[in-house]
């Protein structure tokens, strides 16, 4: 009995082919949780609350890990001058605090920049105010 050319190609084939698709399942897998960026999920104080000052304890949650060494916390004023905050050394791997004091009353944004695990930096803002 002669097998027909396409049953050989597939029969030579079907290795190769099952290979390949489990080194793009094995791929897909270890890239999945790399490919996640740092996205804020939780603040202290939250967006848009009024704080009684003047010394606030900032706490920024992410949903992945971040490397605090080379992340930071800006606090900037209405009229748009700002310093950089000292950020504290903190337990959790995905969470960036810091400590602002002798703030007065006022508007107030907390402008944040953090490494994620994946390589990437990500920013954003945070508006709040302080009471009088």
């Amino acid at each position: 009995m002669q097998k027909s050319k396409s049953s050989w190609l597939i029969n030579r084939a079907a290795p190769r082919l099952s290979r390949l698709f489990f080194a793009m399942l094995i791929l897909a897998c270890i890239s999945g949780p790399a490919a996640a960026h740092a996205v804020l999920v939780e603040s202290t104080p939250v967006p848009g609350s009024t704080s009684s000052g003047p010394n606030i304890a900032i706490r920024l949650r992410f949903n992945v890990r971040i490397d605090a060494d080379r992340s930071r916390i800006t606090i900037i004023r209405s009229d748009g001058s700002g310093w950089k905050l000292q950020t504290l050394k903190e337990p959790e791997p995905n969470t960036l605090t810091a400590k602002a004091t002798g703030l007065q009353a006022g508007v107030y944004r907390i402008r944040w920049q953090v490494l994620a695990s994946d390589g990437h930096m990500t920013s954003g803002e945070i508006h709040f105010s302080v009471g009088g």
